[in-house]
């Protein structure tokens, strides 16, 4: 049986900049949607709704007396803005990490459905509002004519903000495209760490650096600095302050980087028909890595490593691509040899570990994707005792193969030029090191 999966993709776009007049209307329509939002949202919390149609069955006649003018479809997508910010709010609220008994609603997304927006020849919108429909021509990138351009279709919600400094809608797209998971020939397993994202191709290593380390010191250090001027001229909250620190783009390079991350390891299984394998890791893992560490320095970087949001990452793109992803135990997957399946002993901070059995030499990370992959064999019906057939020579005769213990290390700097790894691996820097 054929295994099909919806992929939703959000792009965003802008609008021409719009007259004052018909801007004038977006500000006033934002304004009624702002006060129906904090009011259900009110409501909502006070009365533990966490239901859109109980809500909206409890609200509807109210607001449609209230805002008679409004298209009537404002009503319901109001109530299933307010349900979101409600039942979020109380997920918190019982898990205690709330400071108020109600939200704040600080920004608000007019959300639309297929009642209010429609799209006009593929560059402009039309949207209902209380002074009648309104076309807004939008002004397209790269980024949206290669959704249309590929097979995705606009769904029937999209969300519109307001960007009053420049008179402009931004408006958020959604694309939707169905796709079919294909039948696996192989698999390709993938080891995520703190400062590389390590894959085994077909026998051969490749570490992918991702240098998170320095990325999450170098903003630690960055924000501390920014705190201790601040806080000493204008006090731990001051607007001032937070604007600085609006202005890093830790959270920008952190997301660049997952996903090229993502999009390489997904076209390698693409082009091979082979599923990604991926440890299964808790909700939260860096819980797990920290009980026994007492520096807080480490503890950050540990938090900030971006363990999930990695793999997150790839599972989205395997989504896109229809790749299988399978997920396998991740204990011990880099301190046992995948051969004698005994203890390996590495040194103080060292990554190269020798097996207390055969005396081989492991690479930890390289350790770590044998061990996944033979898991995900055995898990295919496979009893797996040793690489299952794969070639595997770590034998210490003069000249024979350290691929198990010599991967090839690629630098950001190299992967992140290219498209695919095929390429990457022809640049000429890469086969230098590889030599």
């Amino acid at each position: 049986m054929r295994e099909i999966v919806r992929v939703t993709r959000t792009v965003v776009v802008r609008s021409c900049r719009l007259p004052r007049k018909v801007f004038r209307v977006f500000i006033e329509l934002e304004g009624m949607y702002r006060n129906m939002v904090e009011q259900l949202v009110m409501y909502a919390v006070r009365n533990n709704i966490t239901s859109f149609t109980r809500l909206k069955a409890l609200k509807y006649r109210e607001l449609r007396g209230l805002y008679p003018h409004l298209p009537s479809h404002y009503t319901y997508t109001v109530c299933q803005d307010a349900v979101t910010r409600a039942k979020s709010f109380l997920r918190l609220k019982k898990r205690g990490l709330t400071e108020r008994e109600y939200p704040e609603v600080r920004s608000v997304s007019i959300w639309l459905d297929d009642h209010l927006w429609k799209i006009d020849g593929l560059t402009s919108i039309e949207v209902a509002t209380h002074k009648g429909r309104l076309s807004i021509d939008l002004v397209l990138h790269k980024q949206y004519w290669r959704y249309v351009s590929r097979g995705w279709r606009l769904a029937s919600e999209a969300r519109i903000r307001l960007d009053r400094r420049n008179r402009q809608l931004i408006v958020y797209l959604i694309f939707v495209k169905d796709v079919e998971v294909y039948k696996s020939r192989g698999y390709l397993p993938v080891d995520v760490n703190e400062n590389n994202v390590t894959i085994l191709i077909d026998g051969y290593a490749y570490i992918l650096e991702t240098g998170m380390e320095k990325l999450v010191l170098g903003y630690y250090y960055r924000r501390r600095r920014v705190q201790e001027r601040y806080d000493k001229l204008y006090g731990t909250k001051s607007r001032a302050k937070r604007k600085v620190l609006r202005k890093l783009k830790e959270r920008e390079r952190k997301r660049d980087i997952k996903w090229k991350i993502a999009n390489i390891v997904v076209r390698v299984a693409y082009v091979r028909q082979y599923a990604v394998v991926l440890e299964k890791l808790g909700r939260n893992p860096a819980n797990n890595m920290i009980k026994r560490i007492e520096d807080d320095q480490l503890r950050h970087r540990i938090f900030q490593a971006s363990f999930k949001g990695i793999q997150k990452a790839i599972e989205e793109k395997a989504r896109e691509y229809g790749v299988p992803v399978v997920y396998v135990d991740p204990k011990n997957t880099s301190k046992q040899c995948p051969i004698h399946r005994a203890p390996i002993k590495y040194g103080n901070s060292s990554r190269i570990g020798r097996c207390s059995k055969g005396g081989e030499l492991w690479h930890r990370d390289v350790t770590a994707c044998w061990n996944i992959l033979l898991r995900a064999l055995r898990g295919d019906g496979s009893n797996a005792p040793s690489p299952v057939g794969l070639y595997v020579d770590v034998s210490r005769m003069p000249f024979g193969t350290k691929a198990t213990h010599d991967p090839t290390g690629i630098p950001r700097s190299l992967w992140a030029r290219w498209k695919s790894l095929e390429e990457t691996l022809r640049n000429p820097e890469v086969m230098e090191m590889t030599l």
